[in-house]
């Protein structure tokens, strides 16, 4: 077993998770048109607003819940009016609340098809992470595919397939008329790499490294005006946003830095997938080097 592989088995998700564990409740706030902002300091939640009932993005972890409820109560929403809960990727600290988000509204569980297992499993399906990533498993009510519409009230999102981070990683792309213009808002998951994420000869995923690559691409070549993820940290909220701000739709108007991300994160990608390579290389020479020997 190579180093990446022992590394991967033997270090917990908590350490990884550990500054998104000390979070602090954030102030709720609206985005742009129906998109209000309900979730921690770093762990994004998003609330869609229609008339036919809301849409909830993400959870944060379990006891995060009750956060995104006074959140929504401070907006003036019921959270029993959330009709859909989505999620970018089911790890513990953006889908540990689901379930219980989704018993407390009432609402469905949508996800996209390659996600719905590894939600259901509460995370045991998850390819790098053990039993320190688990969470409470939630039923799919739902499931749709990459470029499928989610639609309600009037509001329509489109689901785009991301992986790479985990199998089914969603990204959700919606129109938003503001200011007499369109906004093409995108919540993007984001392609890191977790520390002792395997890219090669990996058992658990064997189409990682080509689905990381064809994850970049897509993103590049996906328009975004308004730049969201799954990380608050990642598209720089606490630098475009302090809560009493009044409200303009351009504050998240950010299309340059949504690229630069991206290319941030591709150019972090080849880099371990080229130490990866090295470092395979250097056994496939050694073993060779054994057999010659013999």
């Amino acid at each position: 077993m190579s180093r990446l592989a022992v590394l991967a088995a033997a270090v917990p998700l908590l350490f990884f998770l550990l500054p998104a564990a000390t979070e602090h409740h954030f102030p709720p706030f609206r985005i742009i048109g129906n998109v209000y902002y309900v979730g921690e300091e770093d762990l994004s939640s998003y609330l869609i607003v229609t008339p036919k009932g809301n849409i909830l993005i993400n959870t944060g972890f379990d006891f995060s819940v009750p956060w995104i409820q006074e959140n929504c109560k401070a907006l003036g929403f019921r959270f029993s009016d959330i009709k859909i809960i989505l999620t970018t990727h089911a790890h513990s600290d953006h889908a540990g609340g689901l379930a219980t988000a989704k018993r407390l509204s009432g609402g469905k569980m949508w996800a996209m098809q390659e996600e719905a297992p590894l939600l259901e499993s509460g995370g045991k399906t998850d390819y790098l992470f053990g039993s320190s990533g688990w969470f409470k498993p939630v039923k799919v009510d739902r499931t749709f595919h990459d470029g499928d519409p989610i639609e309600l009230g009037g509001t329509q999102l489109i689901a785009h397939l991301h992986p790479g981070h985990t199998k089914g990683s969603t990204s959700y792309s919606m129109d938003v008329a503001e200011n007499g213009r369109t906004y093409r808002v995108l919540i993007a998951n984001l392609g890191s790499i977790n520390p002792g994420t395997v890219l090669l000869h990996n058992p658990n995923y064997p189409a990682i490294a080509e689905d990381y690559a064809r994850t970049f691409q897509l993103q590049k070549d996906l328009p975004c005006d308004i730049f969201l993820s799954s990380h608050a940290g990642q598209f720089g909220m606490l630098r475009k946003y302090r809560p009493g701000m009044p409200y303009n739709p351009d504050t998240f108007l950010d299309p340059e830095g949504y690229q630069r991300a991206v290319a941030r994160l591709e150019a972090a990608y080849l880099r371990e997938l080229e130490t990866q390579q090295v470092e395979d290389q250097a056994i496939r020479d050694r073993l060779h080097f054994k057999d010659v020997q013999h």
